[in-house]
């Protein structure tokens, strides 16, 4: 199901969300707590809007995808997408665990080598490397190139021989299936700026196989984000097995296939993308061939990991009509629900304001666009000003796409990890929003 479908059911409860998150409990006296901890002591401590991700439930879930794969009796190395939440305490958790990193960016690369991720457990992925990003990969030894275009593969080679290195490659193949879920986040349509034509795959990667500082192991392919079907994975994979056929009878090696990520979660009703069932489908389509295969999970483990603090700033009325809930917190925080339409349950911090009876209501926030809309006509309870609430599955692209959007510093981030939490970014002070900035000196004289 994608983000912006419409939804003809009722939409969860306060009771029926809290059951479908196993980090979240209600508590009589402290309120919602994460992992044991109170999340209104965290607010009180260091206000709103603020992210908050439990560090159990990564691993948790990490740990899931890594064992549905071990139980298939496949060869699989998991790389985290960085993309989904980058911070070095994400990271840093993640490398400490053994997995590796899927990065599209010089930043990320950077990221994913302070928090000490091996260089060679680092996949570089993204359809627009610029050469500096290139050759910083290639002189630091990462550990695949996933090459999305002719004309990239020949960047690579020259970088690669002028620094007298040999870049491993993989080439990222476009299946041309519909991974049915959101148009702004499928990846593997023939329509899709993302990959090389499945038709030029075999003769591309021929001579990929005969250039100098290049080592040709494979494929990789992505088709999409947020998908709960299995079956566009089995039909993916069906096309790349028989790509993978196709060029070994040309007596070229083929060792590595790069299954790329995209396994969906339930934000409101959905039944989320199941490890086992991928792994299911990797094997029936691919483990045949005897590949080293590889996965590039983001939202599916970090995402429910993390919810978004928030604090009612106004109830506006409207008469008849539904109430407006304005919220400190801002689309320049979340901005998945303007970009996506997307649907994230909203649960109050107070066990009373839970409990009370839901009345349909307008969930937005301070900034001055209408897009600014976390929910409409979403039945909660009568909320107050000053009232607080949990913004839930946002630990994937919620903080990772934060901006200073309205002149509003970033947000505070939290970890909680064995029932402690610990402040892993302040609240940006007012102040650092213009600290970079410079004005000419004839701009400002006479200026008192």
């Amino acid at each position: 199901m994608a983000d912006a479908l419409p939804y003809t059911d009722a939409d969860p409860t306060v009771t029926e969300l809290l059951a479908t998150h196993p980090n979240l409990k209600m508590d009589g006296v402290c309120g919602l707590m994460m992992d044991g901890v109170s999340l209104t002591a965290i607010a009180n401590a260091v206000g709103t809007p603020t992210w908050v991700i439990s560090a159990d439930t990564l691993r948790t879930r990490m740990a899931r995808l890594k064992n549905a794969m071990q139980a298939a009796g496949l060869d699989v190395s998991l790389h985290y997408a960085v993309k989904a939440n980058d911070h070095l305490a994400i990271l840093s958790l993640l490398g400490k665990e053994g997995f590796g990193a899927d990065i599209v960016s010089g930043g990320e690369l950077a990221r994913a080598l302070k928090a000490g991720i091996a260089a060679n457990k680092i996949v570089f992925s993204g359809v627009g490397k610029s050469d500096a990003e290139l050759q910083e990969a290639i002189a630091h030894g990462v550990g695949q190139i996933n090459v999305e275009s002719a004309e990239e593969l020949d960047i690579i080679a020259a970088i690669a021989q002028k620094l007298g290195r040999t870049a491993t490659i993989t080439l990222r193949i476009n299946p041309d299936v519909d991974a049915k879920t959101h148009a702004k986040i499928t990846t593997g349509l023939a329509a899709n700026k993302f990959g090389i034509p499945y038709e030029e795959a075999a003769s591309l990667y021929a001579r990929a196989s005969t250039l100098p500082g290049i080592n040709a192991v494979g494929f990789a392919t992505h088709i999409g984000s947020q998908i709960l079907s299995v079956a566009p994975y089995r039909a993916a994979y069906a096309r790349m097995a028989e790509l993978v056929q196709s060029v070994r009878s040309q007596g070229l090696s083929v060792s590595v296939m790069d299954c790329g990520g995209g396994l969906g979660i339930s934000y409101r009703t959905e039944v989320e993308g199941q490890p086992e069932a991928l792994a299911g489908a990797m094997k029936a389509e691919l483990g045949h061939l005897g590949l080293k295969l590889a996965i590039e999970p983001g939202r599916w483990p970090i995402g429910p990991a993390g919810v978004l603090l928030g604090q009612v700033i106004l109830n506006k009325a409207r008469g008849a009509e539904a109430p407006f809930y304005v919220l400190d917190t801002a689309m320049n925080d979340l901005l998945r629900p303007s970009m996506y339409d997307a649907w994230h349950g909203i649960v109050p911090l107070s066990a009373q304001d839970a409990a009370t009876p839901a009345i349909p209501a307008h969930v937005v926030g301070p900034v001055c666009e209408s897009g600014d809309t976390f929910a409409r006509d979403r039945l909660l309870p009568p909320l107050q000003r000053g009232a607080r609430v949990a913004i839930l599955d946002t630990g994937a692209y919620g903080a990772v796409m934060s901006s200073t959007y309205n002149s509003r510093p970033m947000a505070a981030e939290v970890l909680i990890d064995n029932g402690t939490w610990h402040s892993i970014r302040p609240r940006q002070k007012r102040d650092a929003l213009w600290h970079t900035e410079t004005v000419p000196a004839h701009l400002t004289a006479g200026n008192t």
